[in-house]
């Protein structure tokens, strides 16, 4: 008898656990040149709103040391160390393509003393203990395949006293809202994706993760096990996307 192989979820199929990693590396691969772009188009412009709020909450300041994961092209860095000119910043992202897209942005070469770009995996991070004292991490935990290894990294790579934030689409308390957003997001993204990025499937993908991710409630639960405290929540936009926040005290 062998035990029967671990799976979890990719959107909406039920896939191999030691699998799940690469397909969506295949996503990001596929969106990064066009990334930024969507991240626009979909939101409105409202992702920027977001991520404001998010230094907003998160208030950088100088000496301090971000860990930006699954940090993609930049965003939240940027915004980070505009905020805080003598504090200091890595962007960690499993997707090197990404990290290339955010390199070419005007802000990189500006920042290069301060900013540096990693490939690696948010559930073994190459970092020592208490090495950071902000851990960020923006619309980039629902595609983690174990969210618990995550957390309990993050933890680990913060000094007592850091912070941790984070920033995900989340659930609507309305149900009517709900099904509004719902059919939007079923109807209308895939279709940019298809006709701005190309690529249909991987925003059909990106969609059908955001409903499987848990409910504010439950992920505030899943940080405390972490062993994260004084954890709250702020819902952003009617719940569209929440921001999470959590002390390692």
């Amino acid at each position: 008898m062998t035990d029967a192989p671990k799976t979890t979820h990719f959107g909406r199929q039920t896939v191999p656990e030691d699998q799940k990693a690469g397909m969506v590396h295949g996503v990001f691969t596929n969106v990064a040149s066009k990334y930024d772009v969507m991240n626009d188009v979909m939101s409105m412009g409202i992702h920027r709103v977001w991520k404001d709020a998010m230094m907003d909450w998160l208030a950088p300041r100088n000496g301090q040391r971000l860990l930006d994961v699954a940090g993609g092209t930049g965003d939240i860095a940027f915004r980070f160390l505009d905020r805080a000119p003598g504090a200091t910043a890595t962007v960690l992202d499993m997707t090197e393509s990404m990290l290339v897209e955010g390199r070419k942005r005007a802000e990189a070469a500006q920042l290069a003393d301060r900013l540096d770009w990693v490939v690696g995996d948010a559930m073994a991070l190459p970092f020592e203990d208490n090495s950071f004292d902000v851990y960020t991490i923006s619309f980039g935990i629902r595609n983690v395949t174990r969210i618990e290894d995550a957390l309990t990294e993050a933890f680990r790579v913060l000094r007592p006293g850091g912070r941790l934030m984070v920033l995900e689409f989340s659930q609507l308390p309305n149900h009517g809202l709900q099904w509004l957003y719902d059919r939007y997001s079923y109807n209308v993204i895939p279709e940019m994706g298809r006709l701005i990025a190309n690529d249909r499937e991987s925003y059909q993908y990106l969609v059908e993760s955001i409903r499987r991710f848990p409910d504010q409630e439950s992920f505030a639960a899943m940080i405390r096990a972490a062993g994260f405290e004084n954890v709250k929540f702020r819902n952003l936009t009617f719940g569209v996307a929440a921001l999470h926040s959590g002390w390692k005290i």
